[in-house]
This record gives structure tokens, sequence and C-alpha cells, in this order.
């Protein structure tokens, strides 16, 4: 009883009952097609979490903002009708379990299985409606077995260039398969972190630093496994149009893989040529002099060597810097001249070789002619230089002709002189294709996807390697799972901890397994397919539960998918990669994964920083469930603000939402002498009033409208106007508070559920049909009159609007303050404003 009274309203009771309540009867199961209790008869929707990685630090409170508006999205569409499948699991391969593992020698699977503890509690506190039964883990031998089948699918197809699709192997008829296998083997310069003794994607790497530790990392060429994303760059382009995705996620991934079109063109060392891709072949009279990227091959070959010297050092030097660095707008330019020369092939000049690091050899050729006359960074290169600058486009009007990298018209170019840019563009590439010394092309900026890791803890491959070729392990054999092992240290050789496993890795008398390990990307690339069917071991997933699940009109087979722009980019690409190649094999019936992407924003510290053990501002929702309550907690979190805007935590906005529920709470509850909570004995079975009519009928299509907008703030809003109405009403209808309720559970589902419960209300209020609304009662039937003498407001009354003029004037007369006001005075006349204002002239 004492707890109860410390409380605005016992939510420290209410809200364990109700979430014992529900994981017993499992209310929020969704059954496949087939299964018990599945109702054909209702449309489906897929609402889905960017699972999470499960750190040890548990959550804070901005994990479960998009938690919560698709926990309010999934509520609602249960009690419109549908079908909702609504999953939660664990992305939970990765490096910090592995780093974990190295300084204590736990294991990383007991590390994970005890943080993944740790946040399904934190999740489940907060009372969202998952169906738990199809929870999945990445790093549990019955998912990741699905993660190596889905894997060889890639590894034994290749994309046929005249169907654009992924086909079997088996198919490709030419003399080396592996030279076009949409997953193969190459030796690409790669992040190498000695420290962590891994290789390290660009995004984790950080002014040459590791993200994870902080250890230097270094550009070096190791033999990688790669999947050929850029097969597919053309389609994940083009099929973004049919997708319900913000605009600027959609630009960042075109702009990501960065489609270009222009020209191969090739100059001549000697007996060896460099091929350049540019998307102005009409500036090639202006090329006076090349740039390779430091580690081109070409470069040892063409070296003199009284320059050698310099390049080395040179090199030395890029090897240490990240892409990202390397390609600063704003970072001055160094390079260093190889000694060597080309011969442009327009006028046979010859052309100094540089090389210099703001050429990447991931992109294009690794080589580009420079045109210092037309191109920012060949000029600041070139001024710093000493090189040629020579102009060869004339720009309209009056602009600078140095530095100018739009269209004009073609100057000191002999074959195009005097044309348009872009007709120079199509005669100058005509002109090469003829002379064989260059074709049409189109290149893109994205490379293809590095996907092996010198870990432990990831995706074994399944493959190993025979006479120094790799092959692919039986179907029968997944999973592949990682050996024990005494230490998780890097190797400090460069090979992979795997590689500690002597007798795991030996596979036969004559074939070795294959000993690096896949990115955690592999796991988050296909799990929105695993929660369709999280338990068949005979089937990644079954054809019945996918198309009925994945199914729709639409392209996308997700119906909403809420996380955060931090996987604006790469999960999202990856993702649709995965699924476009299965796809094409006819393993999954749509070509895209996601139809509706919604970015939530990022909730800062009470002190407007970003939230970080560093800067000790980090929130912890237990704390604030402790002292509020988890409904409290779910409705502040969007009550903040719009969901995709950034905004600032504050203890106070959450007390002002748990006040807001405690009104609530005593709108139909009141203690009794004993301090007792029962019902109040204003809630009684009476007919509504029309205003009370009314503001039930606003707020039902408001809150509706809302949820559908994902303006979650404004609802809440509305809800507090409902309750500020029915406060000092002398009697509570059951029949404003019953509908109310409803309206309120995808926000509060504990409170409303025990309210209910306290109403008697049939049923349980998780299976009630949305309420609807008329619009007949929204409808304005009366409308405010201002009352003004000689042009002063003086009162104010309430007409009908069907009011007549002379019943208005007769009526602002009558009021009492006015009859006073004007009792000894003479009225000279009265103007009447229909519906707006009544003005008495003395």
């Amino acid at each position: 009883m004492s707890s109860e009274r410390r409380k605005p309203y016992p939510f420290d009771q209410i809200e364990p009952k109700w979430q014992a309540i529900w994981d017993e009867r499992q209310i929020f199961h969704a059954p496949n097609p087939g299964e018990k209790n599945f109702d054909a008869a209702k449309p489906k929707f897929y609402v889905l979490d960017m699972f999470p990685y499960p750190s040890g630090a548990g959550l804070h409170v901005g994990h479960p903002e998009g938690y919560t508006a698709t926990d309010i999205i999934a509520r609602y569409k249960r009690m419109r009708g549908f079908n909702v499948l609504h999953p939660m699991g664990w992305d939970a391969f990765g490096l910090p379990a592995e780093q974990y593992a190295i300084k204590s020698g736990q294991h990383p699977a007991v590390t994970t299985r005890e943080n993944v503890t740790k946040f399904k509690s934190q999740l489940k506190r907060i009372g969202f409606s998952y169906d738990w039964h199809r929870e999945i883990n990445t790093t549990d031998p019955r998912y990741f077995k699905w993660t190596q089948w889905i894997f060889l699918q890639i590894y034994n197809s290749w994309l046929n260039p005249k169907t654009n699709k992924a086909e079997p192997i088996k198919t490709y008829r030419g003399k080396n398969p592996d030279e076009v296998r949409l997953a193969y083997v190459a030796d690409v310069l790669v992040n190498w972190c000695p420290e962590l003794g891994t290789v390290l994607a660009n995004e984790e790497v950080v002014d040459g630093k590791s993200e994870v530790g902080g250890f230097p990392v270094v550009r070096r060429p190791m033999r990688q496994w790669m999947l050929r994303i850029t097969a597919y760059a053309e389609r994940l382009i083009d099929e973004l149009e049919g997708l319900d995705w913000p605009q600027g996620i959609k630009l960042l991934q075109r702009n990501w893989i960065g489609r270009s079109e222009g020209a191969e063109v090739d100059f001549k060392i000697d007996d060896k040529k460099i091929r350049i891709f540019t998307t102005r072949p009409d500036t090639l009279y202006g090329a006076t002099y090349m740039v390779l990227a430091p580690e081109h091959s070409l470069v040892d070959l063409i070296v003199t060597e009284e320059q050698w010297p310099a390049v080395r050092d040179y090199r030395e030097k890029t090897a240490r810097k990240s892409d990202l660095e390397r390609t600063e707008l704003a970072k001055e330019k160094t390079g260093v001249f190889t000694g060597a020369y080309a011969i442009n092939p327009v006028n046979d000049e010859k052309i100094p070789i540089w090389i210099a690091d703001y050429v990447l050899l991931g992109y294009g050729t690794g080589a580009i002619m420079a045109v210092p006359a037309h191109d920012e960074r060949d000029l600041e290169f070139a001024r710093k230089f000493n090189l040629p600058i020579r102009q060869v486009v004339q720009p309209p009007g009056d602009e600078e002709p140095i530095g100018f990298v739009g269209d004009g018209v073609a100057i000191n170019s002999p074959i195009i002189d005097g044309l348009p840019s872009r007709e120079a563009i199509r005669k100058i590439t005509a002109w090469l294709e003829e002379r064989g010394l260059g074709k049409r092309a189109i290149n893109y900026k994205l490379r293809d996807w590095l996907f092996s890791r010198q870990r432990y803890w990831g995706e074994p491959f399944p493959i190993v390697w025979e006479d120094g070729k790799h092959r692919a392990l039986d179907e029968s054999e997944l999973p592949v799972v990682p050996p024990p092992l005494e230490d998780y240290k890097p190797t400090g050789t460069g090979e992979p901890p795997l590689a500690k496993a002597k007798d795991w890795i030996r596979y036969s008398k004559k074939a070795v397994r294959e000993t690096n390990v896949m990115p955690q990307w592999a796991g988050s690339c296909w799990y929105y397919l695993r929660f369709c069917d999280s338990h068949n071991d005979k089937r990644f997933v079954s054809e019945k539960a996918e198309k009925y699940w994945m199914g729709g009109g639409k392209p996308g087979g997700v119906d909403l998918y809420v996380g955060g722009t931090e996987h604006a980019v790469l999960h999202l690409l990856y993702a649709r990669f995965w699924h476009k190649v299965l796809f094409d094999l006819g393993y999954v019936s749509k070509s895209e994964p996601f139809q509706r992407l919604v970015n939530q924003g990022i909730i800062l510290g009470e002190d407007n920083q970003k939230m970080s053990k560093s800067r000790g501002n980090i929130v912890n929702p237990d704390d604030v469930i402790e002292q509020y309550g988890a409904d409290a907690f779910r409705c502040y979190e969007m009550f903040m603000g719009p969901l995709e805007q950034m905004k600032s935590w504050s203890m106070r906005g959450v007390e002002g939402i748990a006040r807001f529920l405690a009104r609530v709470w005593r709108l139909m509850m009141s203690e009794n002498q004993a301090g007792q909570w029962e019902l109040s004995p204003a809630v009684q079975e009476v007919d509504l009033t029309n205003p009370q009519r009314k503001i039930l009928h606003a707020t039902t299509k408001k809150v509706t409208d809302d949820i559908e907008s994902f303006s979650f703030n404004t609802a809440i809003s509305q809800m507090m106007i409902f309750v500020n109405a029915f406060t000092t009403a002398q009697t509570i209808p059951i029949s404003a508070m019953q509908p109310f309720l409803v309206l309120l559970n995808p926000f509060a589902p504990h409170l409303s559920s025990e309210l209910w419960e306290k109403l008697k209300l049939p049923g349980q209020i998780t299976e009630q049909p949305w309420p609807g609304f008329d619009e007949r009662f929204l409808v304005e039937d009366e409308v405010e009159i201002v009352i003004q003498m000689n042009g002063k407001v003086r009162d104010r009354m309430k007409m009908s609007i069907q009011a007549s003029e002379e019943e208005i004037k007769n009526a602002a007369l009558a009021l009492p303050k006015i009859q006073e006001l004007t009792s000894d005075k003479q009225i000279r006349k009265v103007v009447v404003i229909p519906k707006k204002l009544v003005n008495i002239v003395l």
C-alpha cells in the first residue's frame, strides 16, 4: 500500500503483471500460413526494426526510439485487422566480443550470451510486442548454417550479361568459371590493423586508426574473398525507384554507387599502355600529365632508377593513409614524378607520369589523365609542381576559363574545335573507337565488396583449398562451426586466428579449410527472411512463409523498416544485393527486401551532446523506468518531437508525461480510505454530452491520422486534450473511456490494459478493433461570437452556426454583462457579422 502511495499510480505492479501475461499467453505470436490460429482472411503487415548488436553496455535511451515507433505501428495494425509480423533478434558477431575474449580468455559465445540476456530483459521491460517465438541470433549455428548456404549460392553463380540476372555457374560456357563467379578471390589493398590482427572496412578507420581501440592502420595487399556487387550496380540504382524511402537516403545510395558515363582511353608507354576512364574525353587535348595510384602495378615497371627512392618513400607514406584522408579536397596535394612518359593518343604529345595519393587504385582504372585547366584537384597539383596548364574549353560569358569545369565550347582541340561540350564528347569518343584508341564506357564508384575478415568470431567460409584452388563444401556439411581455441589473439603473421586450429584446418590429406571468416554484415544481409520462418531446419525460409510475409503488390517485401541513418548506405546496399541474387535464382518472390524505410533521429544527452561514456551523459532506460514506469518512458520517447528529428533528452519532460498518465489513471480510479486503488464512482454508463462526443471523435480521427503519418508526438498531445476535457466532468462515461483506452494502448499498453480490466470491459484490449469516427460529429455546430462595444471587446458567447442575424443580436443584448454596461446608455446601432462578432455602437 505504501509503495502505491509513493507513486502517482502503481506502474511498478501493473507493468510486470501485463508483461508476464503477454509472455505466458504468447499474445503477439504471428502464426505462419498453415499453422494453428492463422487467419488467411486478414492482410499481412511486416514491421521490422534494424536488429541490434548486443553490446556489454546494454541499451541507452537512444536505442528504443525506433523500437517504440514500430511497436506503436504493430499494435495499431493488429487492431486494424492485420496479421502483424513484428520480430526481434541479435546481430551478435562482432569485434567487441572478440576483443574481450583476447583480454579475458572468455569464449565470445559466452560474452554474447550474457549480453543478449541483458538486452532482452531491457527490451521486455519496455513492453514491446515482439513475437519472441521467432527470435534469432546470427551466432547460432542453426542460423549461420543458412548464412553459409546463401554464400554458396552466390559462390556457385555468375551474372549473365545477356539476361542481366544471376544464374548457376554451370550455365557459364567460358573456360574459367572463377573469372565470373559472384564470389571470388583476389589480392587487394586493405586496411590492415596489426594490433587487432584483422582487415578493417573504410568506415572502421578514423584518422588512420582503428575505430575500436584506436590502433594504427596501414594499407597492404592481401588475398581476400570478394563479392561481385558491381555486377548489380545498375539494378541497385534503377530499382530504388519503386521504394518508399526518404529521398535523401536514395541519393546517398546513388552517390555511393556513383554511376558515370564517359570513355576509356589508352595512353601508350613504350610497349605498354595505361587505360584511363574520363567523363570528359572532350578535354583530352588539355591533358598535360598523368597520375597513377601509388599502388598501381605499372609503377614498378616504368619508374626510373633515379626516381625509385622517392617513389618508394612516397608509397610507404601513402600506405598509412585511409582512402578518406587521401581524397580529402582540403588537403595539400602531394606526389612524385616516376621519370616515365606516356603518349597522348589525340596529339602524340609526351606527357610526364606522376604518382599521387589522391588517385585511388580502387576507383576507375587507378590512373587518370590530368587536365589542370578544367579540374580543381589537377589544377592545384599542376600549380604546386609547375606543370603545364592548357585551356581546351571556352566557358560561356565572362567566366574565368582556368579552373572552369562546366560545359562550354571546345578550343585548342583540332578534331572538335568549336563544338559544344556534349557534341564534342560524342565526336571524340567515336574518333577514338574508330582508331581502336578508346571506347564508350560506364564507370561506377562502387567497388566489389571485400568480404573476408582475419578474425575468430565470425561465420567460417564453407570453402576448402586443394592444390592452390578453392572449392565449395557440400551443403550437407553445413554448418561449418568455428573450432574452440586456447587463445584468440591475432597470429601476428597476417594469418587469421583460425589458422591456429591445426586439426580443424586439415579437412583431408590434400585439402585445408579457408581460415578467413565473413564480416559482421553477412548475418544482417538476410535476417528479415529468417524471421519469416525462424525454426525451419530444411530451408532458409519456406516458400509459403516467404511469399506470404514478403508478398504484396509493391516491389519490397518488408512493409516498414525502421533504423538509424548510420545504416543508410552499406547495410541497405549489401542486403539489397544478396536479395537480388536470391531473387534471380528463384529463392525469393520479390526483387527488393524493404518497401518503406523510416530513419529515426538521434537522441542527444541533456547537455545537447551525443551520448557517450566519456561525456558521462548516457541515460539508462532501466533508471527511467524504475522512477516513472515503462509507459511514461515509451510516451516520452515519442513526445519529444518528430521521429526523424534529432532531439535532446530531458528528465523533466519524462516527469511531465508521467503526470499525464497519472491523470489518465485518476480519471477512472480513486483511492479509498485504506489507500487502495478502486474504480472511481464517477465512471458510469451514461450518455455523452455533445461536446464530449465531439472531443472523442476528434481525438479518434487525430490519433488515427497521426499514427499513419508517424506524427506520434501530436497524437499524444491530442490525447492530453481529451483527458483535460473530461477531468472536470461530474461523471465519466464508459462509452468514451472504452474507445479512448484502445487509442492509448499502442502508446501506453500496460496502463490501458490494466484500466480495461478494471472497467470490466469485454475481452482483452489487444484484441479490440480500432475505433472509428463519424465526420458528422466533427462538424462545428457552434461558433464563438465576440461582443464589442464601440470596437472594444466586452464579452464572448457561443451561438449555433445556423443562427440568424436577429437571433445573434438579441442573444448579445441579453447577456448580463452587456445589459449592465448598456443599462443607462442609448444604443445607436448594432452591427452583426455572422459567425464572428457583434459590435454595439453607443
